[in-house]
């Protein structure tokens, strides 16, 4: 399949599939725009001035000039010349509120206010789910059951007042919509704050403001919009005299609706002072910013689920999942809260789109979303599907396999670079690590560079012959998780240990306190010290790093976290290091100081 090609061409672990690869496909087209923007100076010209009534007020430019002559033209023309309110302008707004949690909603919301990931949404949802609080989580309806509006009216009614009651019925915008669930809404409303954490109550609050607000009636808004401009217009060196109006919009809450129950979707109102048309202003001071546009940004997690949902490609239930896969992959990095590409990524979308674009684009991945509906609803025979797109699928990537050259090998190298060991001429490859440049006669020469020309330290001889093979040479290498010695005859020989410079950031300095107990009881004559009692050293295994005796399997001894060297006020276990609220606590999950936050 496309995954085992991949394989083959790039490197082990990767895959392709129908809905992550048109997600990587989505960031690689937004990380085309913005290698490809070139950025065009603008000039912002701000005012301040003071009305009749000695208040202050703010005005900006209504036009933002492309070049310093124009800016400068602005700026002379408005030091000289008296100013004057011309327009004031207002009119009265409304804000609706937004439809009940779907899967996706939820997790834009949670992302952008909490900063929760989709899959650690999707994982405290879960957990409010299974303790009863909230409806089913992955779900693309907008509807909420007829027996849970009752409620959700009198909530209103009694926390708001009659006046903030609106109900309504909201429809979804995605055709694929398959509305199996209904929308996610908490199961009692009359639970303002649930939850077993606070990650669990912050999420529960979202979904309860959620659910409550979108039954109550709009917001009103009042916009006002102030302009002015010079009164006189004077002419120098016959240049025009006439300027852009400067202005301000303000924006008062007259009353607040369903904004009283979702707080956080207030935006910040801006006073205007009292002011009335052709009132005077005093120019106090103005001045310019040189600024440039910007490219267009990179995707967030929020807004790469917003993205698919809105291409309809996946469904609520696959959004974390895909993130999470891209992630793993190693196809994108998370800087910030943006998703950058890394040189893997880009390889491989470059490779998928270029040989299989009709397999990764938005028609097809909506297409095949339609019909696994219809198999799924009995209107389609799933065997004539598969048959009808396997067949031709299966013989392009045959082909494909035969004619696609290596992908970890990019081209000739610039012809400055040269290897740093034999001088030699240099290529770029693509590893675990990203794009660098290797010696053309490697492996027999070790030399590399990263991209920029700098020397990059290589594989170094340790002057050992390999313990296991007999005949190699042990070799430090840098992976991943730091560095490691390993056979040069691999993967004939897979001999591998920890380098000693790693080993020493390993070690914590705490003895192991079951290696000291069994020591005690063995001899009590015996001190900690005894050579036999182990020490706790770093290890990683399947879920992660964790913290174990080095006398393992002999003491099996481990707790999940760095120990600090302290002991348990009330059980005498080692304390471990905790976050960045708790930053100590018991090792010991029985103890009440496992949880020092719980107590009183």
């Amino acid at each position: 399949d496309l995954s085992g090609l991949i394989w083959k061409k790039v490197r082990y672990g990767l895959s392709a599939g129908r809905v992550q690869s048109p997600a990587l496909r989505i960031i690689m087209e937004r990380e085309r725009e913005i290698r490809a923007f070139v950025p065009e100076n603008y000039w912002v010209l701000t005012g301040e001035f003071e009305t009749e009534k000695k208040d202050k007020i703010t005005l900006t430019c209504g036009e933002e000039p492309k070049n310093e002559k124009e800016t400068n033209r602005i700026l002379e023309i408005a030091r000289k010349n008296p100013w004057k309110v011309v327009e004031i302008k207002q009119n009265e707004t409304k804000r609706s509120p937004r439809a009940p949690f779907t899967t996706s909603t939820l997790q834009q919301t949670a992302s952008s206010r909490l900063g929760f990931s989709p899959s650690r949404t999707m994982g405290v949802a879960q957990k409010l789910y299974e303790q009863g609080l909230i409806t089913y989580m992955r779900t693309d309806s907008v509807n909420m059951s007829k027996e849970a509006l009752p409620q959700i009216y009198t909530t209103i009614e009694k926390l708001y007042g009659k006046e903030y009651l609106s109900p309504r019925t909201y429809t979804s915008k995605s055709k694929s919509a398959q509305e199996a669930h209904e929308a996610v809404r908490p199961t009692n409303v009359a639970l303002k704050t649930a939850g077993g954490n606070d990650e669990q109550k912050n999420l529960y609050r979202l979904i309860w403001e959620r659910a409550i607000s979108s039954q109550m009636t709009d917001a009103k808004m009042m916009k006002t919009k102030v302009s002015a401009n010079i009164i006189q217009q004077t002419t120098d060196n016959k240049q025009p005299t006439t300027i852009p109006n400067f202005s301000v919009i303000g924006s008062v809450t007259v009353f607040d609706g369903w904004l009283a129950a979702d707080t956080d979707a207030q935006g910040e109102e801006i006073q205007i002072p009292k002011i009335s048309e052709n009132e005077s202003l005093k120019l106090l001071n103005i001045d310019s910013q040189d600024k440039q546009t910007e490219p267009p940004g990179r995707y967030t997690e929020a807004g790469l689920v917003k993205e698919l949902e809105k291409r309809e490609i996946g469904r609520p239930s696959t959004y974390a999942s895909i993130i999470k896969t891209i992630n793993d992959r190693g196809y994108v990095v998370k800087e910030g809260k943006t998703l950058h590409p890394t040189d893997t990524g880009e390889v491989v979308s470059d490779f998928l789109e270029n040989n299989f674009a009709e397999y990764i684009s938005d028609s097809f991945t909506a297409e095949m979303e339609n019909k696994l509906d219809e198999i799924a609803e009995g209107k389609r025979e799933y065997e004539k599907m598969l048959k009808d797109f396997y067949g031709p699928f299966s013989k392009e990537i045959k082909i494909k396999d035969k004619t696609t050259e290596k992908l970890t090998n990019l081209g000739e190298a610039d012809a400055k670079f040269k290897c740093p060991i034999c001088s030699g001429p240099m290529v770029i490859k693509l590893s675990k690590n990203g794009k660098f440049l290797s010696c053309k006669k490697f492996p027999d020469c070790m030399g590399a560079r990263k991209m920029d020309g700098t020397e990059m330290e290589g594989p170094k001889e340790t002057g050992e012959i390999c313990p296991e093979c007999k005949t190699g040479k042990l070799i430090e290498r840098e992976g991943k998780f730091g560095k490691f010695i390993s056979c040069n005859n691999y993967p004939k020989c897979k001999f591998i240990k920890t380098s000693p410079e790693e080993e020493a950031k390993k070690k914590t300095g705490v003895k192991c306190p079951e290696c000291i107990s069994r020591s005690k009881t063995t001899n009590a004559s015996e001190s900690t010290n005894n050579e036999n009692v182990g020490e706790i050293v770093e290890r990683r295994g399947r879920f992660g790093l964790f913290y174990s005796c080095s006398n393992y399997p002999k003491c099996k001894f481990a707790i999940k976290a760095r120990p600090t060297g302290k002991v348990c006020d009330f059980c005498g276990s080692l304390m471990m290091e905790g976050t960045k609220t708790i930053p100590e606590r018991c090792s010991n999950k029985a103890c009440k100081n496992h949880n020092p936050h719980k107590l009183k």
